[in-house]
């Protein structure tokens, strides 16, 4: 984009963010999570906030089990046990709430509201994030597997336990389970390869299918969120990128929002989605700042699998995604339903 343009887009932004955008909602979420989308997109028409949205659309997706990979009955861990993390952002306040592994409660993104409105917080885990929720009225405890999620297990456990996110270990995590002891005198020039070539295998469509959701309300306020039951076969105590402020989403009144998708132990290390935001506030365009987060990583990790949304004050939206092809879903009132855009993985230059 030449000089020029960017600093209209700048000025622009700048603009918006003085003058709230109001009158102009807009919904974007990762994947074709079309009822996630509509039911934001519903909050909003009612006269919601953006980040009430957000949370209402995230929520739906929970009790969908969309594509298996956000709410309970999904991705199990070595344990056969389903975890859930989610995260919620206001982009007016800079507030945040998130909730990680947490057990024996469906309602992970309102586990994440409870947080950024009780507590100075930003994140619980675990155990405590369940036990403080159900103190503030969240149903439960309840079992977060299903005969589905078991059943997986089962098939994996038959595979050998593969694939899973162990390296460097005895017995060859590759071709068997555990337990596994550490092999403390392999060179690190092997370690390094393990890693990088290696890592892509794990990660797919249906294994990392975070719900990343951004939304502007009526009065011209953004919020952003996650919400998701991880990578299968996690090791016990994992968390990725979706409740992690920067990396899973991000959004900031003054320029707008992103949400991520994908490989999050490699996405975390490079806080994409921070990084979005900030390249749109030097006047990139959401599609172009996207693209430069997600080459940022490839640079680092040739075979990492991942996907970006961005959105600015405008309303204005685009994506980029490595290893595989992208879909995100935009909901705006010049639209009669959900539109699905589709985007090609970014090409090495």
């Amino acid at each position: 984009m030449p000089l020029k343009w960017r600093l209209i887009s700048l000025v622009m932004l700048l603009l918006s963010a003085f003058q709230g955008c109001a009158g102009t909602p807009i919904v974007v979420s990762t994947w074709a999570f079309t009822d996630a989308v509509r039911a934001a997109w519903d909050a909003l028409q009612l006269g919601f906030s953006a980040v009430d949205a957000v949370v209402e659309g995230c929520s739906a997706c929970e009790a969908l089990q969309c594509d298996g990979s956000v709410g309970f009955g999904g991705s199990p861990d070595e344990n056969g046990e389903t975890t859930l993390d989610a995260m919620i952002m206001d982009g007016t306040t800079m507030d945040v709430g998130a909730v990680a592994a947490v057990r024996n409660l469906k309602d992970a993104i309102r586990a994440a509201k409870l947080v950024l409105e009780y507590t100075e917080h930003t994140l619980l885990v675990g155990d405590q994030a369940t036990m403080f929720a159900l103190s503030l009225g969240l149903n439960g405890p309840s079992n977060l597997s299903t005969s589905s999620s078991i059943a997986k297990w089962f098939n994996w456990l038959e595979n050998s336990c593969q694939p899973n996110f162990w390296r460097n270990v005895n017995p060859a995590s590759n071709s068997s389970c555990g337990p596994y002891t550490s092999i403390k005198d392999l060179p690190s020039s092997e370690k390094f390869f393990s890693r990088k070539e290696e890592y892509s295998k794990k990660i797919g469509h249906g294994s990392h299918d975070t719900i990343s959701m951004a939304a502007i309300d009526k009065e011209g306020k953004i919020a952003a969120g996650t919400s998701t039951n991880g990578a299968s076969h996690k090791i016990p105590g994992r968390v990725g990128d979706g409740p992690i402020v920067g990396a899973g989403a991000y959004a900031d009144q003054e320029v707008g929002a992103c949400g991520a998708t994908g490989d999050g132990d490699v996405m975390m290390r490079f806080l994409p989605c921070y990084q979005v935001v900030e390249s749109m506030r030097l006047g990139l365009s959401p599609g172009e700042a996207a693209e430069n987060a997600i080459s940022r990583i490839r640079r680092k990790y040739p075979a990492f699998i991942g996907a970006i949304f961005a959105l600015n004050m405008l309303g204005e939206h685009g994506g980029a995604c490595h290893g595989w092809t992208f879909q995100y879903s935009v909901r705006t009132a010049d639209m009669d339903d959900v539109s699905v855009f589709t985007v090609n993985p970014v090409v090495a230059s």
